[in-house]
Protein backbone atom coordinates (compact mmCIF):
# COMPACT_ATOMS: atom_id res chain seq x y z
CA UNK A 1 0.00 0.00 0.00
CA UNK A 2 1.33 3.39 -0.89
CA UNK A 3 0.13 6.95 -0.97
CA UNK A 4 -1.55 9.12 1.62
CA UNK A 5 -4.43 6.69 2.18
CA UNK A 6 -2.26 3.75 3.17
CA UNK A 7 -2.05 4.59 6.87
CA UNK A 8 -5.53 6.04 7.34
CA UNK A 9 -8.06 3.97 9.31
CA UNK A 10 -10.66 4.44 6.60
CA UNK A 11 -8.57 2.82 3.88
CA UNK A 12 -9.95 -0.35 2.34
CA UNK A 13 -7.24 -3.05 2.23
CA UNK A 14 -7.02 -4.75 -1.14
CA UNK A 15 -5.48 -7.94 0.21
CA UNK A 16 -5.81 -10.04 3.34
CA UNK A 17 -2.35 -9.10 4.58
CA UNK A 18 -2.52 -5.33 4.03
CA UNK A 19 -3.69 -4.55 7.56
CA UNK A 20 -0.77 -6.62 8.88
CA UNK A 21 1.67 -4.61 6.81
CA UNK A 22 0.14 -1.40 8.06
CA UNK A 23 0.70 -2.51 11.65
CA UNK A 24 4.31 -3.34 10.82
CA UNK A 25 4.07 -7.15 10.71
CA UNK A 26 4.87 -9.66 8.00
CA UNK A 27 2.38 -12.50 7.45
CA UNK A 28 3.57 -15.77 9.01
CA UNK A 29 0.51 -17.77 9.98
CA UNK A 30 -1.04 -19.79 7.17
CA UNK A 31 -4.49 -18.69 5.95
CA UNK A 32 -6.55 -21.88 5.94
CA UNK A 33 -9.74 -20.96 7.82
CA UNK A 34 -13.02 -20.29 6.02
CA UNK A 35 -16.31 -18.68 7.05
CA UNK A 36 -17.59 -21.52 9.21
CA UNK A 37 -14.24 -21.95 10.94
CA UNK A 38 -14.20 -18.35 12.14
CA UNK A 39 -17.87 -18.50 13.15
CA UNK A 40 -17.17 -21.77 14.98
CA UNK A 41 -14.27 -20.20 16.87
CA UNK A 42 -16.49 -17.39 18.16
CA UNK A 43 -19.49 -19.52 19.05
CA UNK A 44 -17.40 -22.27 20.66
CA UNK A 45 -15.72 -19.70 22.93
CA UNK A 46 -19.14 -18.38 23.93
CA UNK A 47 -20.36 -22.02 24.06
CA UNK A 48 -24.07 -22.01 24.76
CA UNK A 49 -24.20 -25.46 26.34
CA UNK A 50 -21.07 -24.99 28.44
CA UNK A 51 -22.16 -21.73 30.03
CA UNK A 52 -25.83 -22.54 30.55
CA UNK A 53 -25.14 -25.99 31.99
CA UNK A 54 -22.30 -24.76 34.18
CA UNK A 55 -24.08 -21.83 35.86
CA UNK A 56 -27.84 -22.33 35.55
CA UNK A 57 -27.85 -23.58 39.14
CA UNK A 58 -26.25 -20.32 40.29
CA UNK A 59 -28.79 -18.16 38.48
CA UNK A 60 -31.81 -20.09 39.75
CA UNK A 61 -30.43 -20.25 43.31
CA UNK A 62 -29.82 -16.51 43.59
CA UNK A 63 -32.50 -15.05 41.33
CA UNK A 64 -35.17 -17.70 40.90
CA UNK A 65 -36.76 -18.28 37.46
CA UNK A 66 -36.95 -14.50 36.95
CA UNK A 67 -33.15 -14.48 36.58
CA UNK A 68 -33.93 -15.42 32.95
CA UNK A 69 -34.30 -11.70 32.21
CA UNK A 70 -30.59 -11.24 32.79
CA UNK A 71 -30.05 -13.19 29.55
CA UNK A 72 -31.50 -10.51 27.21
CA UNK A 73 -30.00 -7.80 29.45
CA UNK A 74 -26.47 -9.17 29.06
CA UNK A 75 -27.03 -9.74 25.35
CA UNK A 76 -28.05 -6.11 24.81
CA UNK A 77 -24.98 -4.83 26.61
CA UNK A 78 -22.55 -7.20 24.91
CA UNK A 79 -24.11 -6.43 21.53
CA UNK A 80 -22.96 -2.82 21.93
CA UNK A 81 -19.42 -4.04 22.58
CA UNK A 82 -19.59 -6.51 19.69
CA UNK A 83 -20.71 -3.81 17.24
CA UNK A 84 -17.66 -1.71 18.16
CA UNK A 85 -15.48 -4.78 17.73
CA UNK A 86 -17.00 -5.43 14.30
CA UNK A 87 -15.74 -2.07 13.03
CA UNK A 88 -12.29 -2.86 14.39
CA UNK A 89 -12.33 -6.41 13.01
CA UNK A 90 -13.13 -5.04 9.57
CA UNK A 91 -10.12 -2.74 9.77
CA UNK A 92 -7.63 -4.76 11.80
CA UNK A 93 -8.36 -8.53 11.71
CA UNK A 94 -5.16 -9.56 13.49
CA UNK A 95 -3.97 -12.07 16.07
CA UNK A 96 -4.46 -10.90 19.64
CA UNK A 97 -7.20 -8.57 18.47
CA UNK A 98 -8.00 -6.91 21.82
CA UNK A 99 -4.31 -6.18 22.46
CA UNK A 100 -3.67 -4.76 19.00
CA UNK A 101 -6.89 -2.71 18.98
CA UNK A 102 -6.14 -1.22 22.41
CA UNK A 103 -2.60 -0.41 21.24
CA UNK A 104 -3.81 1.19 18.03
CA UNK A 105 -6.51 3.27 19.72
CA UNK A 106 -5.00 4.07 23.12
CA UNK A 107 -1.25 3.87 22.60
CA UNK A 108 1.34 1.26 23.65
CA UNK A 109 0.74 1.56 27.42
CA UNK A 110 -3.01 0.99 27.20
CA UNK A 111 -2.39 -1.73 24.64
CA UNK A 112 -0.02 -3.58 26.93
CA UNK A 113 -2.30 -3.30 29.95
CA UNK A 114 -5.32 -4.47 27.93
CA UNK A 115 -3.34 -7.36 26.49
CA UNK A 116 -1.97 -8.33 29.89
CA UNK A 117 -5.43 -8.31 31.47
CA UNK A 118 -6.84 -10.33 28.59
CA UNK A 119 -3.98 -12.83 28.66
CA UNK A 120 -4.31 -13.35 32.41
CA UNK A 121 -8.10 -13.60 32.09
CA UNK A 122 -7.73 -16.17 29.33
CA UNK A 123 -5.60 -18.41 31.54
CA UNK A 124 -8.06 -18.01 34.41
CA UNK A 125 -10.95 -18.70 31.97
CA UNK A 126 -9.16 -21.82 30.79
CA UNK A 127 -9.26 -23.04 34.38
CA UNK A 128 -12.87 -21.92 34.88
CA UNK A 129 -14.17 -23.71 31.77
CA UNK A 130 -12.25 -26.86 32.67
CA UNK A 131 -14.19 -26.99 35.95
CA UNK A 132 -17.38 -27.53 33.92
CA UNK A 133 -16.40 -31.19 33.46
CA UNK A 134 -17.13 -31.71 37.16
CA UNK A 135 -20.63 -30.31 36.76
CA UNK A 136 -21.45 -32.74 33.94
CA UNK A 137 -19.37 -35.94 33.85
CA UNK A 138 -20.31 -37.27 37.32
CA UNK A 139 -23.96 -36.68 36.36
CA UNK A 140 -23.47 -39.09 33.47
CA UNK A 141 -21.78 -41.75 35.58
CA UNK A 142 -20.40 -41.99 39.11
CA UNK A 143 -17.35 -43.56 37.47
CA UNK A 144 -16.12 -40.03 36.68
CA UNK A 145 -16.12 -39.14 40.39
CA UNK A 146 -12.62 -40.46 40.96
CA UNK A 147 -12.16 -38.68 44.30
CA UNK A 148 -14.63 -38.90 47.17
CA UNK A 149 -18.40 -38.67 46.87
CA UNK A 150 -18.62 -35.38 44.96
CA UNK A 151 -19.46 -33.18 47.91
CA UNK A 152 -17.43 -30.49 49.65
CA UNK A 153 -13.67 -30.72 49.20
CA UNK A 154 -13.83 -33.92 47.13
CA UNK A 155 -15.85 -32.12 44.43
CA UNK A 156 -13.12 -29.48 44.10
CA UNK A 157 -10.36 -32.08 44.03
CA UNK A 158 -12.13 -34.16 41.38
CA UNK A 159 -12.84 -31.00 39.36
CA UNK A 160 -9.12 -30.20 39.34
CA UNK A 161 -8.30 -33.73 38.16
CA UNK A 162 -10.84 -33.70 35.31
CA UNK A 163 -9.89 -30.14 34.37
CA UNK A 164 -6.20 -31.01 34.17
CA UNK A 165 -6.94 -33.81 31.71
CA UNK A 166 -8.97 -31.43 29.53
CA UNK A 167 -6.29 -28.72 29.53
CA UNK A 168 -3.63 -31.30 28.61
CA UNK A 169 -5.79 -32.32 25.62
CA UNK A 170 -6.29 -28.76 24.33
CA UNK A 171 -2.58 -28.07 24.76
CA UNK A 172 -1.66 -31.00 22.53
CA UNK A 173 -4.26 -30.15 19.87
CA UNK A 174 -3.21 -26.50 19.68
CA UNK A 175 0.46 -27.43 19.55
CA UNK A 176 -0.18 -29.59 16.47
CA UNK A 177 -1.50 -26.70 14.39
CA UNK A 178 -4.53 -24.62 13.54
CA UNK A 179 -5.92 -27.05 10.94
CA UNK A 180 -6.34 -29.84 13.48
CA UNK A 181 -7.80 -27.38 15.98
CA UNK A 182 -10.23 -26.01 13.38
CA UNK A 183 -11.41 -29.48 12.34
CA UNK A 184 -12.08 -30.61 15.89
CA UNK A 185 -13.61 -27.26 16.81
CA UNK A 186 -15.91 -27.11 13.77
CA UNK A 187 -17.08 -30.70 14.26
CA UNK A 188 -17.72 -30.02 17.94
CA UNK A 189 -19.64 -26.82 17.19
CA UNK A 190 -21.81 -28.63 14.64
CA UNK A 191 -22.66 -31.28 17.24
CA UNK A 192 -23.29 -28.58 19.88
CA UNK A 193 -25.66 -26.60 17.65
CA UNK A 194 -27.62 -29.70 16.61
CA UNK A 195 -27.79 -30.90 20.21
CA UNK A 196 -28.93 -27.48 21.43
CA UNK A 197 -31.78 -27.32 18.90
CA UNK A 198 -32.83 -30.91 19.65
CA UNK A 199 -32.73 -30.11 23.37
CA UNK A 200 -35.02 -27.11 22.85
CA UNK A 201 -37.52 -29.27 20.96
CA UNK A 202 -37.42 -32.05 23.56
CA UNK A 203 -37.92 -29.66 26.47
CA UNK A 204 -40.72 -27.89 24.57
CA UNK A 205 -42.49 -31.23 24.21
CA UNK A 206 -42.48 -31.66 28.00
CA UNK A 207 -43.67 -28.23 29.17
CA UNK A 208 -45.43 -28.30 32.54
CA UNK A 209 -46.15 -24.58 32.94
CA UNK A 210 -46.45 -21.40 30.88
CA UNK A 211 -43.80 -18.79 30.01
CA UNK A 212 -45.00 -16.62 32.89
CA UNK A 213 -42.65 -18.73 35.01
CA UNK A 214 -39.99 -16.10 34.27
CA UNK A 215 -41.82 -13.70 36.61
CA UNK A 216 -41.34 -15.99 39.63
CA UNK A 217 -38.70 -14.58 42.00
CA UNK A 218 -38.98 -17.31 44.68
CA UNK A 219 -39.34 -14.41 47.11
CA UNK A 220 -35.58 -13.81 46.97
CA UNK A 221 -34.21 -10.47 48.09
CA UNK A 222 -36.93 -9.91 50.65
CA UNK A 223 -35.64 -7.82 53.53
CA UNK A 224 -32.49 -6.81 51.65
CA UNK A 225 -31.60 -3.18 50.94
CA UNK A 226 -32.12 -3.50 47.18
CA UNK A 227 -34.83 -6.12 47.42
CA UNK A 228 -35.11 -8.46 44.44
CA UNK A 229 -32.98 -6.14 42.29
CA UNK A 230 -29.96 -7.00 44.44
CA UNK A 231 -30.66 -10.72 44.06
CA UNK A 232 -31.11 -10.27 40.32
CA UNK A 233 -27.76 -8.52 39.96
CA UNK A 234 -26.07 -11.42 41.72
CA UNK A 235 -27.86 -13.99 39.57
CA UNK A 236 -26.94 -12.11 36.40
CA UNK A 237 -23.41 -13.50 36.72
CA UNK A 238 -24.81 -16.75 35.32
CA UNK A 239 -25.65 -14.97 32.04
CA UNK A 240 -22.62 -12.68 31.99
CA UNK A 241 -20.36 -15.72 32.08
CA UNK A 242 -21.67 -17.04 28.77
CA UNK A 243 -21.70 -14.11 26.37
CA UNK A 244 -18.09 -13.09 25.89
CA UNK A 245 -15.20 -14.26 23.74
CA UNK A 246 -16.84 -13.27 20.45
CA UNK A 247 -13.63 -11.38 19.54
CA UNK A 248 -11.98 -14.77 18.94
CA UNK A 249 -13.25 -14.71 15.36
CA UNK A 250 -11.03 -11.69 14.72
CA UNK A 251 -8.11 -13.02 16.73
CA UNK A 252 -7.83 -15.78 14.12
CA UNK A 253 -7.81 -13.11 11.39
CA UNK A 254 -4.25 -13.84 10.31
CA UNK A 255 -5.24 -17.45 9.61
CA UNK A 256 -8.58 -16.66 7.93
CA UNK A 257 -9.55 -15.93 4.33
CA UNK A 258 -10.95 -12.44 3.65
CA UNK A 259 -10.99 -11.70 7.40
CA UNK A 260 -11.94 -8.02 6.97
CA UNK A 261 -15.38 -9.12 5.79
CA UNK A 262 -15.78 -12.48 7.49
CA UNK A 263 -14.65 -11.56 11.02
CA UNK A 264 -17.39 -8.95 11.68
CA UNK A 265 -20.04 -11.34 10.37
CA UNK A 266 -18.69 -14.16 12.51
CA UNK A 267 -18.70 -11.97 15.64
CA UNK A 268 -22.35 -10.97 15.21
CA UNK A 269 -23.56 -14.39 14.12
CA UNK A 270 -21.88 -16.08 17.08
CA UNK A 271 -23.35 -13.64 19.60
CA UNK A 272 -26.87 -13.58 18.14
CA UNK A 273 -27.04 -17.36 17.70
CA UNK A 274 -25.89 -17.84 21.28
CA UNK A 275 -28.52 -15.42 22.56
CA UNK A 276 -31.41 -17.03 20.68
CA UNK A 277 -30.53 -20.67 21.29
CA UNK A 278 -29.37 -20.19 24.89
CA UNK A 279 -32.40 -18.08 25.78
CA UNK A 280 -34.77 -20.77 24.47
CA UNK A 281 -32.93 -23.53 26.35
CA UNK A 282 -33.24 -21.62 29.62
CA UNK A 283 -36.89 -20.72 29.00
CA UNK A 284 -38.04 -24.23 28.14
CA UNK A 285 -35.96 -25.69 30.98
CA UNK A 286 -37.90 -23.53 33.44
CA UNK A 287 -41.19 -24.43 31.76
CA UNK A 288 -40.56 -28.18 31.66
CA UNK A 289 -38.79 -29.13 34.92
CA UNK A 290 -41.21 -31.36 36.87
CA UNK A 291 -40.63 -29.70 40.25
CA UNK A 292 -39.61 -26.04 40.16
CA UNK A 293 -38.99 -26.08 43.91
CA UNK A 294 -36.73 -29.14 43.88
CA UNK A 295 -33.59 -28.64 45.92
CA UNK A 296 -31.50 -30.37 43.23
CA UNK A 297 -32.39 -27.60 40.77
CA UNK A 298 -30.27 -25.20 42.82
CA UNK A 299 -27.40 -27.67 43.01
CA UNK A 300 -27.26 -29.62 39.74
CA UNK A 301 -29.02 -27.05 37.55
CA UNK A 302 -29.73 -27.94 33.93
CA UNK A 303 -28.24 -31.40 34.38
CA UNK A 304 -31.06 -32.15 36.82
CA UNK A 305 -33.64 -30.65 34.44
CA UNK A 306 -32.47 -32.79 31.54
CA UNK A 307 -32.29 -36.05 33.49
CA UNK A 308 -35.59 -35.56 35.36
CA UNK A 309 -37.51 -34.32 32.32
CA UNK A 310 -36.15 -36.42 29.47
CA UNK A 311 -35.24 -39.57 31.35
CA UNK A 312 -31.90 -41.23 31.93
CA UNK A 313 -31.14 -42.46 28.39
CA UNK A 314 -31.94 -39.31 26.40
CA UNK A 315 -30.65 -37.19 29.25
CA UNK A 316 -27.25 -38.84 29.18
CA UNK A 317 -27.01 -38.42 25.40
CA UNK A 318 -27.64 -34.70 25.85
CA UNK A 319 -25.07 -34.52 28.63
CA UNK A 320 -22.46 -36.19 26.41
CA UNK A 321 -23.13 -33.44 23.88
CA UNK A 322 -22.54 -30.94 26.67
CA UNK A 323 -19.18 -32.61 27.35
CA UNK A 324 -18.28 -32.12 23.67
CA UNK A 325 -19.34 -28.47 23.93
CA UNK A 326 -17.15 -27.95 27.00
CA UNK A 327 -14.23 -29.55 25.18
CA UNK A 328 -14.43 -27.32 22.10
CA UNK A 329 -15.06 -24.28 24.29
CA UNK A 330 -11.84 -25.03 26.17
CA UNK A 331 -10.10 -25.51 22.83
CA UNK A 332 -11.28 -22.10 21.58
CA UNK A 333 -10.28 -20.32 24.80
CA UNK A 334 -6.82 -21.88 24.61
CA UNK A 335 -6.49 -20.96 20.94
CA UNK A 336 -7.40 -17.33 21.60
CA UNK A 337 -4.86 -17.16 24.43
CA UNK A 338 -2.11 -18.51 22.18
CA UNK A 339 -2.79 -15.88 19.49
CA UNK A 340 -2.78 -13.13 22.12
CA UNK A 341 0.52 -14.28 23.61
CA UNK A 342 2.00 -14.51 20.10
CA UNK A 343 0.81 -10.99 19.25
CA UNK A 344 2.31 -9.49 22.40
CA UNK A 345 5.53 -11.46 22.05
CA UNK A 346 6.24 -10.34 18.48
CA UNK A 347 6.07 -6.77 19.81
CA UNK A 348 8.71 -7.85 22.34
CA UNK A 349 6.15 -7.20 25.08
CA UNK A 350 6.59 -10.44 27.04
CA UNK A 351 9.58 -12.14 28.68
CA UNK A 352 11.43 -14.50 26.33
CA UNK A 353 9.50 -12.85 23.49
CA UNK A 354 11.59 -14.28 20.66
CA UNK A 355 10.80 -17.82 21.85
CA UNK A 356 7.10 -17.17 22.48
CA UNK A 357 6.69 -15.53 19.06
CA UNK A 358 8.43 -18.34 17.18
CA UNK A 359 6.16 -20.08 14.68
CA UNK A 360 6.86 -23.77 14.26
CA UNK A 361 7.86 -24.44 10.62
CA UNK A 362 6.31 -27.90 10.89
CA UNK A 363 3.00 -27.10 12.60
CA UNK A 364 2.77 -23.45 11.46
CA UNK A 365 1.59 -22.32 14.88
CA UNK A 366 3.24 -20.88 18.01
CA UNK A 367 3.89 -24.02 20.08
CA UNK A 368 5.56 -22.62 23.23
CA UNK A 369 2.62 -20.33 24.18
CA UNK A 370 0.28 -23.34 23.96
CA UNK A 371 2.38 -25.24 26.49
CA UNK A 372 2.98 -22.34 28.88
CA UNK A 373 -0.66 -21.20 28.93
CA UNK A 374 -1.77 -24.77 29.57
CA UNK A 375 0.68 -25.19 32.46
CA UNK A 376 -0.35 -21.90 34.06
CA UNK A 377 -4.04 -22.84 33.81
CA UNK A 378 -3.34 -26.19 35.47
CA UNK A 379 -1.35 -24.36 38.14
CA UNK A 380 -4.36 -22.14 38.89
CA UNK A 381 -6.47 -25.25 39.40
CA UNK A 382 -3.92 -26.94 41.65
CA UNK A 383 -3.48 -23.82 43.83
CA UNK A 384 -7.22 -23.80 44.45
CA UNK A 385 -7.63 -27.53 44.98
CA UNK A 386 -8.64 -27.13 48.63
CA UNK A 387 -11.37 -24.58 47.87
CA UNK A 388 -14.83 -26.12 47.30
CA UNK A 389 -16.13 -22.71 46.18
CA UNK A 390 -13.62 -22.26 43.36
CA UNK A 391 -16.35 -22.60 40.70
CA UNK A 392 -17.97 -19.23 41.26
CA UNK A 393 -14.81 -17.42 42.41
CA UNK A 394 -12.62 -18.34 39.43
CA UNK A 395 -15.48 -17.82 37.01
CA UNK A 396 -16.31 -14.36 38.31
CA UNK A 397 -12.71 -13.12 38.35
CA UNK A 398 -12.18 -14.34 34.78
CA UNK A 399 -15.29 -12.52 33.57
CA UNK A 400 -14.35 -9.23 35.24
CA UNK A 401 -10.86 -9.22 33.75
CA UNK A 402 -12.24 -9.80 30.27
CA UNK A 403 -14.78 -7.00 30.72
CA UNK A 404 -11.90 -4.71 31.77
CA UNK A 405 -9.84 -5.81 28.77
CA UNK A 406 -12.80 -5.00 26.52
CA UNK A 407 -13.00 -1.56 28.17
CA UNK A 408 -9.36 -0.98 27.22
CA UNK A 409 -10.65 -1.05 23.62
CA UNK A 410 -14.09 0.57 23.78
CA UNK A 411 -13.06 3.52 25.97
CA UNK A 412 -10.07 4.64 23.82
CA UNK A 413 -12.23 4.04 20.75
CA UNK A 414 -14.87 6.40 22.14
CA UNK A 415 -12.21 9.04 22.83
CA UNK A 416 -10.92 8.75 19.26
CA UNK A 417 -14.47 9.03 17.90
CA UNK A 418 -15.13 12.18 19.93
CA UNK A 419 -11.86 13.65 18.65
CA UNK A 420 -12.84 12.80 15.09
CA UNK A 421 -9.87 10.48 14.62
CA UNK A 422 -11.73 7.23 13.94
CA UNK A 423 -12.97 6.31 10.48
CA UNK A 424 -14.18 2.76 9.71
CA UNK A 425 -12.78 0.80 6.79
CA UNK A 426 -14.41 1.88 3.54
CA UNK A 427 -16.80 -0.60 1.99
CA UNK A 428 -16.86 -2.81 5.08
CA UNK A 429 -18.71 -2.96 8.37
CA UNK A 430 -19.56 0.48 9.74
CA UNK A 431 -21.90 1.83 12.42
CA UNK A 432 -22.17 5.14 10.59
CA UNK A 433 -24.01 7.81 12.56
CA UNK A 434 -24.75 5.29 15.33
CA UNK A 435 -21.06 4.90 16.12
CA UNK A 436 -20.87 7.37 19.03
CA UNK A 437 -24.12 6.36 20.82
CA UNK A 438 -23.33 2.64 20.46
CA UNK A 439 -19.78 3.24 21.71
CA UNK A 440 -21.05 5.24 24.71
CA UNK A 441 -23.45 2.42 25.62
CA UNK A 442 -20.63 -0.13 25.26
CA UNK A 443 -18.42 1.81 27.69
CA UNK A 444 -21.22 2.40 30.23
CA UNK A 445 -22.20 -1.27 30.06
CA UNK A 446 -18.59 -2.41 30.57
CA UNK A 447 -18.08 -0.21 33.63
CA UNK A 448 -21.44 -1.06 35.23
CA UNK A 449 -21.14 -4.82 34.73
CA UNK A 450 -17.51 -4.92 35.90
CA UNK A 451 -18.54 -3.28 39.17
CA UNK A 452 -21.53 -5.60 39.51
CA UNK A 453 -19.40 -8.70 39.01
CA UNK A 454 -16.65 -7.53 41.35
CA UNK A 455 -19.00 -6.44 44.14
CA UNK A 456 -17.92 -8.12 47.43
CA UNK A 457 -20.85 -10.52 47.77
CA UNK A 458 -20.51 -13.44 50.14
CA UNK A 459 -22.65 -15.51 47.73
CA UNK A 460 -19.90 -15.28 45.12
CA UNK A 461 -16.62 -14.84 46.94
CA UNK A 462 -17.19 -16.46 50.35
CA UNK A 463 -20.07 -18.85 49.86
CA UNK A 464 -18.91 -21.46 52.39
CA UNK A 465 -16.97 -21.51 55.61
CA UNK A 466 -16.12 -18.58 57.88
CA UNK A 467 -16.43 -15.10 56.41
CA UNK A 468 -13.19 -13.24 55.67
CA UNK A 469 -12.93 -9.71 54.31
CA UNK A 470 -10.07 -10.63 51.97
CA UNK A 471 -12.23 -13.30 50.33
CA UNK A 472 -15.20 -10.95 49.96
CA UNK A 473 -12.93 -8.38 48.30
CA UNK A 474 -11.07 -11.08 46.40
CA UNK A 475 -11.90 -9.73 42.95
CA UNK A 476 -10.59 -6.25 43.70
CA UNK A 477 -7.49 -7.61 45.42
CA UNK A 478 -6.63 -10.22 42.80
CA UNK A 479 -7.30 -8.01 39.81
CA UNK A 480 -5.54 -5.07 41.50
CA UNK A 481 -2.41 -7.14 42.04
CA UNK A 482 -2.50 -8.44 38.47
CA UNK A 483 -3.05 -4.98 36.95
CA UNK A 484 -0.69 -2.95 39.14
CA UNK A 485 1.99 -5.63 39.35
CA UNK A 486 1.86 -6.31 35.64
CA UNK A 487 1.95 -2.66 34.65
CA UNK A 488 4.83 -1.98 37.06
CA UNK A 489 6.79 -4.75 35.34
CA UNK A 490 5.94 -3.27 31.95
CA UNK A 491 6.85 0.29 32.95
CA UNK A 492 10.19 -0.47 34.55
CA UNK A 493 11.33 -3.42 32.42
CA UNK A 494 9.40 -4.26 29.28
CA UNK A 495 8.59 -0.73 28.10
CA UNK A 496 12.23 -0.09 27.22
CA UNK A 497 12.30 -3.15 24.96
CA UNK A 498 8.98 -2.70 23.14
CA UNK A 499 9.14 -2.86 19.35
CA UNK A 500 8.36 -5.35 16.60
CA UNK A 501 10.97 -8.09 16.60
CA UNK A 502 13.09 -8.04 13.45
CA UNK A 503 12.10 -11.60 12.57
CA UNK A 504 8.42 -10.53 12.47
CA UNK A 505 8.70 -7.04 10.99
CA UNK A 506 7.19 -6.20 7.60
CA UNK A 507 9.67 -5.52 4.85
CA UNK A 508 7.98 -2.20 4.00
CA UNK A 509 5.79 -1.26 6.99
CA UNK A 510 3.23 1.46 6.37
CA UNK A 511 4.25 4.70 8.01
CA UNK A 512 1.92 7.36 9.31
CA UNK A 513 1.53 9.98 11.94
CA UNK A 514 -0.61 9.62 15.08
CA UNK A 515 -3.17 11.81 13.42
CA UNK A 516 -3.33 9.53 10.39
CA UNK A 517 -3.94 6.33 12.32
CA UNK A 518 -6.10 7.50 15.15
CA UNK A 519 -3.24 6.64 17.52
CA UNK A 520 -2.67 9.22 20.24
CA UNK A 521 0.92 10.17 20.79
CA UNK A 522 2.34 7.82 23.46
Amino acid sequence: MTGPESSHPGTRPEHDDDSLTELGYKPELKRTLGNFHTFAAGISYISILTGTFQLFYFGIAHGGPAYWWSWPMVFAGQLMVALCFCELAARYPVAGSVYNWAKKLGGPHIGWLGGWMMLTATMVSLSAVALAYQVTLPQISSWFQFIGDGTGKSAAENAVLLGTVLIAFTTLVNAFGVKLMARINSAGVAIELIAAIVLILLLAAHVARGPDVVTDTFGLGAGENLGYFGAFLTASLASAYVMYGFDTASSLGEESKDPGRNAPRAILRALIASFLIGGLILLFALMSVPDLQAGQLKVDGLQYVVLSTLGSTIGQIVLWCVVIAITVCELAVHTAGIRLAFAMARDNNLPAASLLAKVSPRFQTPVLPAVIIGLVAIGILVINVNQPQIFSVITSIAIIMIYLAYLSVTLPMLIQRLRGNWTPAKGKFSLGKFGIPVNILAVCWGIAMSLNLAWPRAAVYNATGPQHWYLRWGAFLFIGVVALGGFAYYWFVQRKKTGVLAMHAAVHPARGTPGDTGNPTP
